[in-house]
């Protein structure tokens, strides 16, 4: 759910680091990271790997390890917030993804930024 709920949250709260298109195209990562469907991040990642892919990697790392620390688990393999019932320690849970949605979102905002700079 990381990759695009932070590129989501990247382009609502920094719309002036993204073009038109990318912010039209970011605003649907809401529904499918919500909906556990990753692939809403992968034109952004094929467009900036170098910048994307690593602020990604570390949101979704931190939300990782959030989720075992709190003992949050998912007996579903897929489903998102739709199966937030069958979710154990449902509070930590949704802490990791916040959690983990925020510093990727901020990383891959910063990098934009200095990508954007340097242009």
């Amino acid at each position: 759910m990381i990759p695009p709920l932070a590129i989501a949250l990247s382009v609502t709260v920094f719309p002036k680091l993204w073009s038109k298109r990318d912010r039209e195209a970011g605003f649907l990562n809401y529904v499918m990271g919500s909906s556990f469907i990753t692939e809403g991040a992968i034109p952004f990642a094929a467009a900036n790997p170098l910048r994307v892919i690593p602020a990604l990697a570390v949101g979704a790392a931190t939300t990782g390890a959030l989720s075992m620390f709190c003992g949050a688990a998912s007996s579903a393999p897929q489903g998102g917030i739709f199966v937030f019932p069958l979710i154990t320690n449902l509070g930590g849970y949704v802490i990791a993804i916040v959690a983990g949605t925020v510093v990727a979102a901020v990383i891959l905002s910063i990098l934009i930024k200095k990508q954007n700079a340097k242009a």
